[in-house]
């Protein structure tokens, strides 16, 4: 799974419509791409988060590691989802998090999430997985129950993805169905730290 470009200024049109659209760009998008086994997608990442455990033993510095390999794994999976998705540009940070949940997230991880919760300014929200794929087969010990956040991995890949579109965002679990909870929760905050993004900012791109 990859990533490719440019996000801004696809032609407007009303909410629904606009996220039923990119519900079909994500089912598109998935039938193209090149299939894995998904056991064995799963229980790859299973032994990848077993061998941190084993090697850095600290929990918290285990979550930071695997936030920096997704964030790492971003920065080059954005020309892949540009190239391959159908997505030409998005019209503010609204639509580009309906993007990430409808489109990117469908075409990597096979699933759709749900966009909820912003807040007043429109520059932060949380994003529901009813399911998730990496945290199949897996029950975390009692030691790590609400320590451990399995997934991280997704977080940082949306923050390097989105980083290489000049957005620098705040991604982070709030919830975990490992951790005792029915849907996976993301939250997402974004932040002007460019030029580019500060013009998006002025449009509700955050």
């Amino acid at each position: 799974a990859r990533t490719t470009s440019a996000l801004f200024g696809i032609p407007k049109m009303s909410r629904p419509a606009a996220i039923d659209k990119y519900g079909k760009l994500g089912d598109m998008a998935f039938n193209r791409m090149e299939k894995v086994n998904a056991d064995l997608f799963v229980l790859t990442y299973g032994s990848l988060v077993t061998q941190l455990l084993r090697d850095i033993e600290d929990v918290d510095a285990v979550n930071a590691q695997l936030e920096k390999m997704g964030y790492n794994i971003g920065l080059r999976l954005i020309d892949e989802f540009l190239s391959k998705s159908g997505i030409n540009a998005c019209q503010d940070f609204r639509d580009t998090c309906e993007v990430i949940a409808k489109v990117g997230l469908r075409m990597f991880l096979g699933v759709s999430g749900e966009v909820v919760m912003w807040n007043k300014e429109m520059t932060a929200c949380s994003l529901v997985l009813p399911e998730n794929p990496l945290a199949e087969y897996v029950e975390l010990p009692a030691n790590l129950t609400n320590r451990l956040w399995y997934s991280n991995l997704i977080c940082g890949v949306i923050r390097g993805c989105l980083e290489q579109l000049q957005l620098r965002v705040e991604c982070r679990f709030e919830k975990d169905a490992l951790n005792g909870v029915l849907a996976e929760g993301r939250r997402r905050r974004a932040y002007a730290d460019s030029p580019r993004a500060e013009r998006g900012a002025a449009r509700g791109v955050r």
